[in-house]
């Protein structure tokens, strides 16, 4: 099964001072093999874009309430009389804020959540299939009188609760 992707380009902006602020093109990105995370790709001056990801439950919730600590955080505001979110991002290179209009961010995340509603994340990962594979008993560990007997194995591997019958 191919995931689905979700995204959406978007001019953010890089708030520098109360005053100033610089365009930066972002996209924001989804994917439903990887449901709990919000990919954001920003396009800025340098060889490479920077890339950051983190939970999907935090910009949801941001849109509404700020919410996050650490390295990412996430609040709702006004700039210029229009609904923004704001983005804080931390990181060992260096800090950013960063404001999406809200609008843009509310549609862009209606999808991925139409796409994986929330509480259902974990059933895309396909953790139940990949334990029951890896724990499924292999022809070899079949009981014995069930499948193959390796002729060199013990009779019993450990001692029996002390019956008579116990080598």
């Amino acid at each position: 099964m191919h995931p689905t992707v979700v995204e959406r380009e978007l001019e953010v902006r890089l708030v520098l001072s109360p005053e100033r602020s610089v365009p930066v093109p972002a996209r924001f990105g989804y994917r439903s093999d990887d449901p709990f995370a919000v990919h954001i790709t920003f396009h800025i001056d340098s060889e490479r874009p920077v890339d950051w990801t983190f939970a999907r439950e935090l910009l949801v919730e941001g849109v509404f309430r700020p919410c996050g600590h650490g390295d990412v955080r996430v609040w709702p505001a006004k700039a210029d009389g229009r609904g923004v979110v704001l983005l804080a991002l931390c990181s060992p290179d260096g800090d950013a804020l960063l404001e999406a209009p809200a609008a843009q961010v509310a549609a862009w995340l209606e999808r991925t959540l139409r796409l994986v509603p929330p509480g259902t994340e974990g059933g895309r990962l396909g953790i139940d299939d990949a334990l029951a594979d890896l724990l499924a008993p292999a022809p070899a560990d079949e009981p014995w009188g069930h499948g193959p007997r390796d002729p060199l194995a013990p009779r019993c591997a450990w001692p029996s609760d002390g019956s008579a019958d116990a080598e």
